[in-house]
């Protein structure tokens, strides 16, 4: 944009300039030869009344001749008619005969020049021509000075107004690439991202415009929040309920991995509220390790294999693997992926776990997926599953950088895996000792 406007100036401008400078030195260089002309007329009425006021004679003549400038400096002549010229003539004969003849003034070409003839009607009728020779150098004597002015200035207004348009490019470029950046920066997750109006008054209007859209946004994200925390607490009314009853049950291993399992839904629970009651515009971004969480819920889920007599392996997660995603949405990805298993597979199909940088993958010995993009619509997966599941995994995979995959496994079954960029997957946090996952 800045180049494009001093590019505009510049031609705009230079247009201008020659507009104006091509007439103005045309009028200088015929002001110049007006000018000399003139001084030739000068020189020959002096040297008409020297005529008249000398005696007869070309001695009184050549006398009068050289009291004029221009015959000093050898450019004037007198032609009498029948009689020899006195001084330096520079015309063509013929036209000192065609102006004694016509008994008028006239401008003739000469040989370097023009010659000035003035015809001069003396006593008993005789005709004298009066010759004022005047040079190509005086005729344009001047001009070159003026037309370099007349160039200077035309630079001068065409470089003035080209640094002119710079600097208002410079303002609105500088105001565009604000703008940019902080949409950009917006739209990058910083919710804290505003755009300090500056430039010309569209721009400045955009830039308002932007930071209203800002704040709304992060105000329907909190209200969004708000509801998800409210819907939440609202879980907490069954679940107490559901515990009272867990409490009830007589000591034992189901009694005991019921309370568990209550106390670990419990914090989840209080996760979310406390996630959810946070502004939007207040989080910051978080690091998180797969290793570390696959590790976890496998530890929750490996007690159901058992009792399902499920056979498992895991396989992998030597060193950490850090993602850029939230541990609650990590963890609700991996509980997503084992729980497929468990809900989608008859007791004893058993299945594989394997943890990497270039991902999680999760093999099953079930009847598999037929339609890998009817199962990740929401509410068309069938079966009595909503779809939400898998959606949350290809959520959570795209915020870490990766993607969904759903094929066929090597168990024959079904494999859906988090596929991760093995640059995205680099270690962020400090470093410490990975948790290794062996089966």
């Amino acid at each position: 944009m800045r180049s494009a406007l001093m590019r505009l100036s510049l031609a705009i401008t230079s247009m201008i300039a020659l507009a104006f400078l091509v007439p103005l030195a045309y009028v200088t260089k015929q002001i110049a030869h007006d000018r000399a002309l003139a001084d030739a007329r000068y020189q020959a009425d002096a040297m008409v009344a020297a005529l008249a006021s000398a005696p007869d004679g070309s001695g009184s003549l050549i006398r009068a001749v050289a009291t004029v400038p221009a015959g000093q400096s050898g450019r004037l002549a007198v032609h009498l008619v029948g009689d020899a010229t006195v001084g330096t003539s520079h015309a063509n004969p013929a036209d000192v005969d065609r102006a004694a003849h016509q008994r008028r003034s006239l401008t003739a070409d000469a040989p370097g020049g023009v010659a000035y003839l003035q015809t001069v009607v003396l006593d008993g009728d005789r005709t004298a021509v009066v010759e004022v020779y005047v040079s190509d150098g005086e005729l344009s004597q001047g001009v070159g000075a003026a037309w370099l002015a007349l160039a200077g200035l035309a630079v001068v207004l065409v470089a003035g107004s080209t640094l002119v348009a710079d600097r208002l490019g410079a303002q609105i470029v500088r105001a565009t690439r604000k703008l940019a950046e902080g949409a950009r920066a917006f739209g990058d997750g910083d919710l804290h991202a505003r755009v300090e109006p500056d430039g010309p008054p569209e721009l400045r209007d955009a830039a308002r415009s932007f930071n209203r859209m800002a704040e709304q946004m992060v105000a329907f994200a909190d209200a969004e929040r708000e509801l998800a925390a409210d819907l939440s607490h609202r879980l907490r009314t069954p679940l107490t309920a559901l515990r009272l009853d867990a409490d009830a049950m007589p000591p034992g291993p189901i009694g005991e991995r019921m309370r568990q399992a209550f106390d670990a839904l419990d914090d989840e629970i209080e996760q979310i509220i406390t996630q959810a009651r946070r502004s939007a515009a207040d989080r910051v971004p978080e690091t998180t390790d797969l290793v570390e969480v696959v590790a976890d819920r496998l530890a929750f889920w490996s007690v159901l294999a058992e009792d399902q007599n499920r056979p498992w392996r895991v396989t992998g997660g030597q060193e950490p693997v850090y993602l850029p995603v939230a541990e609650s949405d990590l963890v609700s990805a991996v509980d997503c992926l084992l729980g497929n298993v468990f809900q989608h597979t008859s007791e004893g199909t058993g299945f594989e776990v394997h943890v990497s940088a270039r991902g999680l993958i999760v093999d099953d010995a079930g009847p598999g997926i037929a339609d890998p993009d009817h199962a990740l619509r929401r509410g068309a997966s069938g079966a009595g599953s909503t779809g939400l599941g898998l959606d949350i995994v290809r959520r959570v995979a795209e915020a870490a950088g990766g993607r969904l995959v759903i094929e066929r496994s090597s168990l024959r079954g079904a494999r859906i895996a988090i596929e991760l960029d093995p640059f995205a997957a680099e270690t962020a946090a400090p470093p410490r000792p990975a948790r290794r996952i062996v089966r």
